[in-house]
């Protein structure tokens, strides 16, 4: 059993194969797929996503940073609103990007924290986007910190220091497509960190893993990753199948 902990699979990119990209999944021996929220935009496509896969599907809920504009507060309401009548696994994702526009780094950070409070009060785990933001999202979780603060640093992309910080705060590292760059740089330290912290990601439609670089990404291809765990941890496929996937559970209680 392998766990996706972070895939799109509601994505319109999807929309022409959706049925056969999921056999294509679990045919690889995937059987577990998380669910990030990105904003109101999505939620129509995630609840349909849920109705046809039941079993395998888990969804979260949350305001990603990209879609933290001008109507936040209307957006973050949203969220409120779907957390406050319905259950989730997770809050996320959730957080700071400073890549594309610094404009709403305040709003962003507001955000960030409002979403980590709601997390605390459902007893959840949030699920963290960080792009060109450690520093920023540092400063939140350092504020946050305590038994209630846990959760997975999705698509983790720092240094071994930064890994460290990051599980410093009770979170899991999201180990995708990354790992198998000749420029990802993750893999030169991640030998140095506990298998017990890792969990396994596509972050499908995106960062499709070596050999299927600059291609859409689909969950089927998280069988590059655990190859390249394999390697870095010197176990086998099916032990860091069985770690990762208990190590999601862990987190997501499921």
């Amino acid at each position: 059993m392998i766990t996706d902990t972070h895939t799109h699979l509601y994505s319109e990119q999807f929309n022409e194969d959706r049925k056969a990209m999921m056999q294509r999944a679990k045919d690889a021996g995937v059987s577990r797929f998380f669910i990030p929220a990105i904003d109101s935009s999505y939620t129509e496509s995630m609840l349909t996503l849920e109705q046809e896969y039941p079993n395998d599907v888990f969804l979260m809920m949350g305001l990603h940073p990209t879609s933290v504009k001008e109507n936040y507060e209307e957006e973050l309401a949203l969220v409120k609103e779907w957390i406050d009548k319905r259950d989730f696994f997770a809050i996320g994702e959730i957080g700071i990007d400073l890549y594309w526009d610094k404009t709403f780094l305040p709003q962003q950070q507001e955000a960030f924290r409002t979403q980590i409070q709601w997390a605390k009060e459902k007893k959840l785990p949030i699920v963290i986007h960080c792009r060109d933001a450690f520093d920023e999202i540092f400063e939140v979780l350092e504020t946050e910190k305590g038994d209630d603060l846990f959760g997975i640093f999705h698509c983790f992309t720092g240094t071994l220091e930064q890994a460290q910080k990051a599980l410093s705060y009770k979170m899991k590292l999201g180990i995708g497509g990354v790992a198998t760059f000749k420029n990802g740089k993750i893999d030169k330290f991640l030998n140095q960190i506990d298998i017990k912290h890792i969990v396994l990601e596509t972050d499908s439609p995106y960062l499709a893993p070596t050999p299927y670089r600059g291609k859409r990404n689909e969950s089927s291809y998280i069988t590059q990753v655990v190859d390249k765990l394999v390697d870095i941890y010197g176990l086998t496929f099916e032990e860091i199948s069985k770690i990762t996937t208990q190590n999601s559970k862990d987190i997501f209680g499921v």
